[in-house]
């Protein structure tokens, strides 16, 4: 017997899911692609009225802005425009709160061995998290052309590294990204970029996810966008519930991936094989 994913009904069931969960009025699908989200105005309010919680980057933000960054932080400008005196005092207010750190879990932060270790962590921290300063139009750098190709596109296996947001320890993976060209494509070394963008981020894997999906559907236009990725997490290996070798894979299909689960089944096969 068929699950509703291979009848197709799949779709259907996270509309009426994200309608109910998101307060969305409706979804306008054009040519197969999720062209358009209408939110609920009354209920967003309330809820950012009612709530001290800042929202997610995906309710609130365009995939790219003006300035080219793609959903940046609160602090990600300053960041990025900062002096050379200044990130100085970045890395050394860091290494502060990294000392800090190790004289709280009751460690000597003046031994030999972790002399030089709080500004060691302090410059790796800022390199783990150098996705905030990247401009997503700076790694696409035009390397959109122009082709009469219709078919789909995969890049496969793309090797990951990010920080859990919740915990501050390592999750990594591997992502496959597909689309189907609508006259454009993006030169194959950009996806990888991008990917590699949005992951040297603090980061949930449901998040990472959608917004390397987001990103190439505003970037290309394409008939249709599926991303599949399968990590472990530190954070449910070294702690919690303990169980080292578990995995946690996330997908998200828009456009024709969404809508046909024939073309859904190519990609899920094609990056099986």
């Amino acid at each position: 017997m068929l699950s509703g994913y291979e009848r197709g009904d799949f779709g259907r069931t996270r509309k009426v899911f994200l309608e109910s969960l998101l307060g969305v009025d409706h979804l306008i699908r054009v040519r197969g692609s999720l062209n358009c989200i209408k939110f609920n105005k009354d209920r967003n309010e309330d809820l950012l009225s009612t709530s001290s919680r800042s929202q997610s980057p995906l309710r609130t933000e365009t995939p790219v802005d003006m300035d080219g960054l793609s959903w940046p932080s609160i602090g990600t400008k300053q960041r990025l425009n900062e002096t050379t005196e200044q990130k100085n005092e970045r890395i050394n207010k860091l290494s502060e709160a990294v000392k800090t750190i190790l004289e709280c879990i009751g460690e000597d932060a003046g031994r030999e061995g972790l002399l030089r270790t709080p500004h060691r962590y302090a410059q790796a921290l800022m390199f783990f998290s150098k996705g905030y300063e990247e401009s997503i139009e700076q790694i696409v750098n035009d390397a959109i052309f122009e082709e009469d190709h219709d078919e789909m596109v995969i890049v496969k296996n793309i090797e990951v590294f990010s920080l859990c947001e919740h915990h501050l320890v390592p999750f990594t993976g591997k992502i496959s990204i597909g689309y189907i060209p609508n006259r454009r494509v993006i030169g194959l070394s950009k996806i990888a970029r991008i990917a590699e963008m949005f992951s040297r981020r603090l980061q949930v894997q449901e998040r990472l996810t959608k917004q390397i999906a987001i990103a190439l559907q505003e970037i290309l236009k394409p008939q249709g966008v599926a991303v599949v990725m399968d990590a472990s997490h530190l954070c449910m290996s070294m702690r919690g519930v303990q169980k080292p070798g578990s995995s946690t894979v996330t997908s998200v299909m828009l456009g024709v991936f969404r809508e046909q689960a024939k073309t859904r089944e190519e990609f899920l096969t094609l990056i099986r094989n």
